[in-house]
């Protein structure tokens, strides 16, 4: 167990001469350190052949994600070296930055504050070294997707996306550049991270899915998803009566309900139907009742917050196939 304070300021004990000096010492040899605890782990694995499991607790803003990232950097670090070992390194401390990017948001605690859980598995051969990995991810906040309160981010994605891409491809994409014009990024008052910078961050979660191994169409596919999202935010609707004296609704024809269309591959039909009524079943009949705008508003919003959660299961699932133990490698275990 290692008790450890974030100080909320880069310290320099993180170093590579730092690394070294702990590497192979043993556990109380030298001073209290998370490398300390990360090599006591490693060499109880490597030389008892025993399962180790580091658990990181700590309030938000205590320092959770970044205390893994240096667990994991160390481990890659004193573990074996080769073409192969080195690409299921560079593989696995890649998931890191994709999952911050599509998992993580500021908060009025922490500017990259993980909202969802995750356990990480990293599976070693005889000799120690890393041959894959599985990632078990639970609880992600949906809602911030949809709000935010006073202060706070959606996920960082989003800006990385509008302050990242290249025109071309925001223009392809119906995108403007500013988080300003889109709902679901300016209810807050907050869109810019001091501490961060969107488009560094969308460059490397770009290489970093590159590196995991996402072809250029999965790639281009998850923006697509992000923008439609962005576009089902600013989607708005009319109120009217029906014969019945209730209220109903029609979606707005608008270039971002001609923009979730094209992307999601159906029609303005279809869409404004999907958000504007709902099937009842009365006794042994089903009868299709107009929903309010208010009704249809909590309709978008459910759709935005499931797109978001399916695609962010569809990574993880993904990064799970491509850092998975290859039978090569499960052959020399």
């Amino acid at each position: 167990m290692v008790v450890s304070l974030n100080p909320y300021a880069k310290v320099d004990i993180y170093t590579q001469d730092m690394l070294m000096e702990y590497s192979g010492r043993n556990f109380y040899e030298l001073p209290p350190h998370i490398y300390a605890l990360a090599d006591s782990s490693y060499r109880a694995m490597k030389d008892a052949h025993v399962d180790q499991c580091i658990i990181i607790s700590g309030e938000s803003g205590a320092g959770k994600t970044e205390a893994s990232k240096i667990i994991m950097q160390y481990i890659a670090a004193v573990c074996g070296k080769g073409a192969e070992v080195d690409k299921v390194k560079d593989s696995l401390l890649k998931c890191n930055p994709v999952l911050e990017s599509f998992g993580n948001a500021k908060t009025n605690r922490n500017d990259n504050s993980s909202r969802f859980g995750k356990y990480m598995d990293m599976q070693f051969n005889f000799m120690g070294d890393p041959v894959g990995g599985v990632i078990t991810d639970y609880l992600l906040e949906k809602s911030r997707v949809v709000h935010q309160a006073d202060g706070e981010r959606n996920f960082h994605v989003f800006y990385q996306l509008l302050r990242g891409a290249a025109p071309a491809f925001l223009s392809e994409l119906g995108l403007s550049s500013r988080p300003q014009d889109y709902v679901y990024l300016n209810q807050s008052g907050v869109d810019t991270v001091a501490s961060m910078d969107d488009v560094k961050e969308y460059n490397t979660t770009r290489e970093a899915l590159g590196v995991i191994g996402f072809d250029d169409d999965e790639k281009k596919g998850i923006f697509e998803i992000l923008a439609s999202i962005l576009h089902i935010g600013n989607l708005e609707f009319d109120t009217f009566k029906t014969q019945g004296g209730q209220k109903g609704s029609t979606l707005k024809h608008s270039p971002n309900a001609e923009a979730v269309c094209k992307v999601m591959g159906t029609s303005f039909d279809k869409l404004q139907e999907v958000l504007t009524t709902k099937w009842v079943k009365t006794g042994f009949e089903k009868v299709k009742k107009e929903l309010p705008a208010e009704q249809a508003s909590s309709a978008r919003d459910a759709l935005a917050k499931a797109l978001y959660a399916r695609m962010f299961t569809w990574l993880v699932k993904r990064i799970n196939e491509n850092i998975a133990v290859r039978a090569l490698a499960k052959a020399k275990c």
